[in-house]
């Protein structure tokens, strides 16, 4: 009997159990799941209308008190807190990211396995394996889809992808079967969607949003096939394919190449800035050329970027500032850096801001993609600065720094969480997060870090 497509990734499950995990992959979700953590606390920040705007959802949600909305008292039934914690995960957007898949997949996931994993009093470990293949899922789907064509019709890869890895992750923690599993994936897939309008919105609420969707879709397909609710059962394959909807295309090799020996955890871009996975390397590019060469923001005449052709649109001129590269390379050139706060208020009242902004000009080149192979996304980029000296200056960029190819230090990561949270937690309650983060696998359950993320 043939074994559909959907099936032929049921059936490689398995090499997702804790005990099967290389060590280094275990330390990678970790540290995704603590990065993530650091955001997720950033973003139920007072000061931004984004929480109490989940906690009056969450209190008209009602529903069984089983697990937890971070940042507050409040508990409701998994699939809210999902939707919920979603959005509060990639508010901020600096939380890490699967580049070449395109997806923000801890974003998705690491509040799913959560939510599921306090409703069901998992262990740590149970949780982390969750992580790790609700991530490699998420990234795998991306890739069959094609996250450059997913991006040029329009969807959020994200959220498309990211429901699969989402149903995945909850799906292992509620101790779904085969027959289910096939369940989950159709019901996931029936429920995928997410578009990238949201680059429209200034508010930086809708796009958020897409994110906890997603956390939320597959939470809920894999609950509901646990009650026995079905699905289509080979939503890969079947008379009406996922990738025909999406893409109209579906690469079932890359969903399924070196699945159990190279796990997209480890593939992970761990940000420092909060912008557009698109926006980083030129961002180094230009301090680096600033630094290095003795400049200040005042020398420089125009600044020029060549990007990816399949990813560049997604970053030019937009009204979201977190996805306008003029915008945010012209904050980091008079500030050195970019954090939140510049995303949410508009630094363009500024007069010498708004000016550089205007002399930030963007392009997309192929040969950026090519180098990837096709299917992968670039986050490289060349940046160029011409001073008013008539000098010019360029860097070529392939991995910023955060990238699984130039990674953050361990100490850079805990001062990341550091500056997120102080003005969330205190400074014990951060370590005690780090603490249970790291212990992970040894705790019986979930719950015992869970309880650190409510407010005091």
């Amino acid at each position: 009997m043939t074994i559909t497509p959907t099936q032929q990734l049921i059936d490689r499950l398995g090499v997702f159990a804790y005990d099967n995990l290389p060590a280094p992959v275990i330390r990678q979700a970790k540290n995704a799941l603590y990065d993530s953590l650091g955001a997720l606390l950033a973003a139920t920040s007072r000061r931004y209308p984004i929480m109490s705007l989940l906690e009056n959802m969450v209190r008209n949600a009602g529903g069984t008190p089983e697990s937890r909305l971070a940042g507050s008292s409040l508990r409701t039934n998994a699939v809210t807190a999902a939707l919920a914690n979603g959005t509060l995960a990639y508010y901020c957007d600096i939380e890490s990211h699967h580049p070449s898949a395109n997806v923000h997949a801890i974003a998705v996931v690491g509040p799913a396995a959560l939510a599921v994993g306090e409703s069901q009093r998992s262990t740590g470990a149970d949780v982390l394996s969750a992580i790790v293949a609700g991530i490699d899922v998420a990234a795998r789907v991306s890739y069959a889809l094609g996250p450059a064509v997913q991006y040029a019709r329009g969807f959020h890869p994200t959220t498309v992808a990211g429901t699969f890895g989402s149903a995945v992750a909850a799906g292992l923690l509620l101790g779904l079967d085969d027959e289910q599993f096939r369940n989950a994936f159709g019901l996931a897939g029936t429920s995928a969607s997410g578009l990238l309008s949201w680059v429209d919105d200034p508010t930086e609420q809708s796009r958020p949003l897409n994110i906890g969707l997603a956390a939320q879709a597959g939470v809920q397909a894999a609950m509901l096939a646990a009650t026995g609710f079905r699905g289509p059962a080979d939503i890969f394959g079947g008379k009406y394919p996922f990738g025909k909807a999406f893409t109209g295309q579906w690469d079932q090799d890359a969903l399924l190449a070196q699945l159990g020996e190279r796990y997209a955890v480890g593939e992970l871009f761990f940000k420092r800035n909060s912008c557009c996975v698109f926006i980083p390397a030129s961002l180094d590019g230009l301090l680096d050329i600033l630094d290095s060469e003795g400049l200040v923001a005042d020398d420089i005449a125009s600044v020029y970027i060549c990007a990816p052709r399949s990813s560049y649109h997604v970053i030019d001129g937009n009204p979201l500032r977190s996805h306008c590269v003029q915008y945010v390379l012209a904050v980091a050139a008079h500030r050195g850096h970019v954090d939140f706060a510049d995303i949410m208020d508009d630094r363009r009242t500024d007069p010498a801001i708004a000016s550089l902004a205007e002399k930030i000009t963007i392009e997309g080149d192929d040969s950026f993609d090519e180098r990837w192979g096709g299917l992968r996304q670039s986050v490289g980029s060349i940046t160029a600065v011409t001073t008013k000296t008539g000098v010019t200056f360029v860097r070529d960029v392939e991995f910023p720094l955060g990238a699984a190819e130039n990674p953050l230090s361990d100490k850079d990561l805990e001062q990341k969480f550091t500056n997120l949270t102080a003005n969330i937690i205190e400074s014990d309650q951060a370590h005690r997060i780090k603490q249970a983060v790291q212990q992970l696998d040894t705790m019986a359950d979930i719950n015992e870090l869970t309880r650190l993320l409510e407010s005091r």
